[in-house]
């Protein structure tokens, strides 16, 4: 019987029961087989509670016992909620891992009690416990940002020298190679051409070498020391930075901060500046002229995919896929549905992000 059968075979009788049971704060009724355990890393970034909380939602709405943890971006503290979630009954897990590396063990004693994994927008590595990968095209994402700096500076025309400093997300985030890949192998070519050019001298020599300038935990803080760094130690004499690669709007962020505590000022000299995930601060900050674009990854089509996911898994049904080559976690390729980002500019804010509802006029100040 599938899933929507089930929940209309469902009596007001039981209904009432079944939703006295449920976890998730839902008065649906609890549908057979769904029970499911949501992991995100940490509510620290905005983007993750969006996530979380909208994905219980859909499933809570559909009747499903939903579990929603959050890690506070501790490893050991997301296994253990995996581990509780496990003995709480869940058979449907989705994971963002903190870890990718690390959740091996915990997924081997999920599969020993038939749960079924949805990787949730960061590959977990090392496993054959992963079931199943839902994400955005990540090398596209870097790839946008890449294409962003390459138009509008208009090195393909030839113009240059620029000065670019280029960062890289978490090492222990997987999606972070595919943003910089993505990103790399569009500039990299104009660093050999001299038409980029790297003062602080962190320009990996392959994209392969991108955790030699991460980020560890995406953290704004980090990313901030670091561009300070940088500006004291290589730019003194009046040079400027003319780019700054950043993967996503939690770095740009920091960095925005080191530059203006510099003494950048938006205008005609500021720094490109990119991004990813139309954080309402970075919105913000586009629409000051503080950062240049950021990629915007609907979270909710993701979240509504993953839905759709987990009702086929619950119905007894495989999931659609509509990438079986990319994502090779170390143990095997992961069946994956990868949705398709856009870039949004301080021109576009309304019209992609207000008028489709993802964000509010008031959330940035229009």
């Amino acid at each position: 019987m599938s899933l929507s059968k089930s929940l209309a075979a469902v009596g007001t009788v039981a209904a009432l029961s079944l939703s006295l049971a449920a976890c998730g704060g839902s008065s649906a009724p609890q549908a057979a087989g769904c029970n499911v355990g949501i992991s995100m890393p940490t509510r620290s970034l905005e983007r993750w509670i969006n996530d979380g909380e909208g994905l219980r939602s859909k499933l809570a709405a559909a009747g499903c016992t939903v579990d929603l943890q959050y890690a506070d971006n501790k490893t050991d503290q997301q296994i253990s909620q995996i581990q509780n979630q496990v003995a709480g009954g869940s058979k449907i897990l989705v994971v963002a891992a903190i870890d990718g590396a690390a959740l091996a063990p915990v997924l081997a004693e999920a599969k020993k009690q038939d749960a079924t994994v949805i990787a949730y927008d960061r590959l977990i590595n090392g496993t054959e416990d992963v079931d199943y990968y839902a994400t955005f095209d990540n090398y596209k994402v870097g790839q946008l940002q890449g294409q962003y700096i390459e138009d509008t500076l208009k090195l393909k025309d030839g113009k240059g020298p620029f000065n670019l400093e280029a960062f890289a997300g978490s090492p222990d985030d997987n999606n972070a190679k595919f943003f910089f890949a993505g990103a790399w192998d569009v500039l990299s070519p104009y660093i050999q051409k001299g038409q980029l050019t790297v003062p602080s001298g962190k320009a990996p020599k392959s994209a392969a070498e991108w955790a030699s300038i991460g980020i560890q935990g995406w953290a704004s803080d980090k990313a901030q020391a670091e561009m300070d760094n940088r500006l004291s130690s290589f730019y003194g004499g009046g040079k400027k930075v003319d780019v700054v690669l950043s993967p996503n709007d939690s770095l740009a962020i920091g960095i925005e901060a080191s530059l203006k505590s510099a003494g950048y000022k938006p205008g005609a000299d500021y720094p490109i500046i990119t991004g990813q995930d139309a954080d309402k601060a970075n919105v913000k900050a586009t629409l000051a002229g503080e950062q240049s674009m950021t990629v915007w990854k609907d979270t909710r089509a993701l979240g509504e995919q993953v839905f759709k996911m987990v009702k086929s898994i619950a119905d007894g049904q495989k999931p659609e896929v509509n990438d079986t080559k990319s994502y090779d976690n170390g143990k095997k390729i992961v069946p994956s549905y990868l949705l398709v980002p856009e870039v949004v500019t301080k021109d576009t804010v309304k019209s992609k992000l207000i008028d489709s509802g993802f964000l509010k006029s008031s959330d940035v100040g229009l």
